[in-house]
């Protein structure tokens, strides 16, 4: 598809001279004399590439106003400043606002067409960016055989063809975002924009304008995350986090489904599924005041609760030998072969859950060690955790030979039972003990078998 560029110069010369100049170099180009009709164009669509006049008929600083108009709608916009009143603080003023490059008049021909070369080069470079990461993203899947992933696969099946309100709750970094976007892929919205809005990231009186965008009093548009995600889907992740104030107006949009923009008068009507999600307890949060209750009734249409990663042990081997592949292909190099039942990888508390696993794996990956034991090496400084069994030395000290075995055996098949997600045949050929055996030394150790 052809660039298409927006000039904008109210010198009629220029603007032709612009034109053709643009075409003949093999863009496409669009046209406007001055502010208004600049406005209306980057309203009607944004251009891939502007290039703006400073000074046009509404004012001396016409084009940042312009500028910053582009990067409210698209901040990867390439803009390309032009003046012939120009003054450093001016240039510096124009590059502040994220102007791509800053031109004096009368211009170099081949200079501009240089500047519009590497704006269209860094333009498709950051879409390429985009779509990569975008698949990247997309191409992870939920990994486990946890009873907890199970039951999660089998309701995104169930749900995404819905058009129903979901809240997501789980310890952050163990996959909410992930189950969001699996849903709006499987959606009938799918080809529709997935916006995030994470409601912990935002300063508190930037809410209200990230969320519904803002009427300027120059006529221009910021457009907040509502529009932005319409006839797709929204995740407000963190909603815990989202002031009292802005849930209200949350509420009547959910209600609504229309909203106003700051400082403006009209209705904004969206088309919107709306996906939250929590990393603390809303019930909880309702008790202490914090949170609407008729706010959550509203979200909780739907429920999906993931566990954090150590409840479900026995994902991980699984999730080691998914990142370590999928990492392999990410940077063309050897697989790794990490021991997956690596006691400090298996006791580790795992705060940042999944995320914290992956990053472990790209470490490793990174650093590219010879062998197993160099790798083991690497597990025990990046996870600073006590060793299994040396934790299991300590701990016994101070108790009787007897009671210190029990122990030892007791913490030792608790968790390879969690490890095989419960499953007895798996746990007793890892062990090395027949199946009827190892049922009668986990009832006289008193462990209950679990699922």
């Amino acid at each position: 598809m052809a660039i298409e560029i927006l000039i904008v110069d109210d010198n009629s010369d220029i603007r032709n001279i612009l034109n053709e100049l643009i075409i003949d170099a093999g863009y496409k180009t669009r046209i406007a004399a001055n502010y208004n009709q600049a406005l209306m164009e980057i309203d009607k669509k944004i251009p891939d590439v502007a290039i703006l006049d400073v000074k046009l008929d509404k004012g001396d600083n016409d084009g940042i106003e312009l500028l910053s108009h582009i990067k409210s709608k698209n901040k990867d916009v390439p803009v390309i400043i032009i003046t012939g009143h120009a003054n450093v603080e001016m240039a510096v003023n124009s590059l502040k606002h994220g102007a791509f490059e800053f031109i004096e008049k009368p211009f170099d021909q081949t200079r501009l067409l240089n500047f519009i070369k590497r704006a269209v080069e860094n333009l498709n470079l950051k879409s390429q960016n985009k779509e990569y990461e975008s698949k990247l993203f997309y191409s992870y899947d939920l990994v486990g055989d946890s009873k907890n992933i199970s039951t999660i696969k089998d309701q995104i099946n169930k749900i995404s063809v819905t058009e129903s309100r979901i809240l997501i709750n789980g310890p952050s970094g163990s996959g909410k975002e992930l189950i969001a976007r699996k849903i709006h892929k499987k959606s009938k919205r799918f080809k529709k924009p997935f916006i995030i809005l994470n409601g912990a990231l935002l300063d508190s009186e930037k809410y209200e304008l990230e969320l519904f965008g803002e009427e300027k009093e120059n006529g221009s548009i910021s457009y907040g995350a509502l529009e932005k995600a319409n006839e797709g889907t929204l995740l407000i992740d963190q909603i815990s986090e989202i002031p009292l104030a802005i849930q209200s107006k949350i509420l009547r949009v959910l209600t609504d489904q229309k909203f106003k923009r700051l400082n403006g008068n009209n209705d904004i009507n969206v088309n919107v599924r709306i996906i939250c999600s929590s990393s603390k307890d809303l019930k909880e949060e309702i008790k202490i005041g914090n949170f609407r209750e008729d706010l959550f009734h509203r979200l909780n249409v739907f429920e999906i609760n993931i566990k954090p990663l150590n409840e479900r042990i026995s994902d991980i081997p699984l999730l080691i030998k998914y990142f370590s592949k999928k990492i392999s292909e990410n940077y063309n190099i050897k697989e790794l072969d990490i021991d997956d039942n690596d006691s400090y990888i298996l006791n580790h508390s795992w705060k940042g859950n999944v995320r914290e696993l992956r990053n472990l794996i790209e470490r490793i990956a990174i650093l590219q060690p010879s062998n197993k034991e160099k790798i083991s090496n690497i597990v025990k400084e990046s996870l600073k955790n006590e060793d299994f069994n040396e934790k299991i030395t300590e701990n016994s000290l101070a108790v009787p030979l007897k009671e210190a075995r029990e122990k030892f055996e007791k913490e030792y098949l608790t968790l390879q039972l969690k490890k095989f997600n419960g499953n007895i045949s798996k746990t007793a050929n890892f062990v090395g003990m027949e199946r009827s055996a190892l049922h009668r030394k986990l009832k006289g150790l008193g462990i209950k078998e679990f699922n």
